[in-house]
């Protein structure tokens, strides 16, 4: 973050812009997110959530941080596994995804260990050393300063907790690569303009995608943040990457 502006897709923007049209972005795209998901992804988000709730391997009676966590899928998942006793925070910047994602996890029977709390992930209003784990999903390569979000996932971790980043990475079969872009750049927005009336958002979506850190940078990345025992999982082909640290 060393001048004014920083990537909004493939657009570079003023530091102080980018929150904002990512809150556009969502605020558009919220009431047909999940069915997006879904279509994009051909059901695939679905086992690569699945994937990453398992490497968090929470307990009963823990307190977990759903960062970013838009319309609630890893909460969804989250919740019956730290039971009554525990605690999940599905936290998200943005109060129309906040509000989608309390609906349906209420429609699903999913209430008594879950808050609702809107927040920057750059500055979460939380206590040093209060929570056993953080899981970001599909949501770090939205974050303006991505460094500094690391930084505080580790802060409010206790010792021996775990952060985990799920997001969509570089893919490492080289066959890959042209099926992939053809598919984000022509496929999506189309998708996008059909079913949710809006091309645009899903266009940044795919650029988003393409400015965010590869695998390894981001592995380096949590290291900077005070990370240890840093690793990730490669899930279909790169095209999605698991990262995983843990706070000594």
């Amino acid at each position: 973050m060393e001048n004014d502006t920083t990537d909004f897709g493939f657009s570079e923007v003023p530091l102080a812009d980018k929150a904002r049209r990512v809150r556009a972005v969502f605020d558009s795209v919220a009431g047909r997110y999940d069915v997006m998901n879904d279509l994009m992804s051909l059901g695939l988000h679905r086992v690569w959530k699945r994937f990453a709730v398992g490497l968090v391997a929470a307990q009963p009676g823990e307190r977990i941080l759903d960062l970013a966590g838009g319309t609630g899928d890893l909460t969804r998942l989250l919740a019956p596994r730290v039971g009554p006793a525990g605690r999940v925070l599905l936290g998200d910047i943005n109060g129309a995804m906040l509000a989608r994602g309390r609906e349906r996890l209420l429609d699903t029977g999913i209430a008594g260990n879950v808050d609702y709390l809107q927040l920057d992930a750059e500055r979460l209003p939380l206590a040093e050393r209060s929570l056993d784990c953080v899981i970001i999903g599909f949501g770090l390569r939205n974050v303006t300063d991505k460094q500094a979000a690391l930084v505080e996932m580790h802060r409010v971790l206790k010792p021996g907790g775990r952060a985990l980043v799920l997001e969509f990475s570089r893919p490492v079969l080289p066959p890959l690569k042209p099926v992939y872009d053809a598919y984000s750049f022509q496929v999506l927005p189309r998708l996008g303009r059909l079913v949710a009336g809006d091309a645009d958002s899903y266009r940044y979506l795919a650029e988003s995608i393409r400015r965010h850190p590869d695998q390894d940078t981001l592995l380096g990345m949590l290291h900077v943040a005070g990370f240890a025992r840093c690793q990730y999982f490669n899930l279909t082909g790169g095209i999605v990457a698991v990262h995983r640290g843990y706070r000594l």
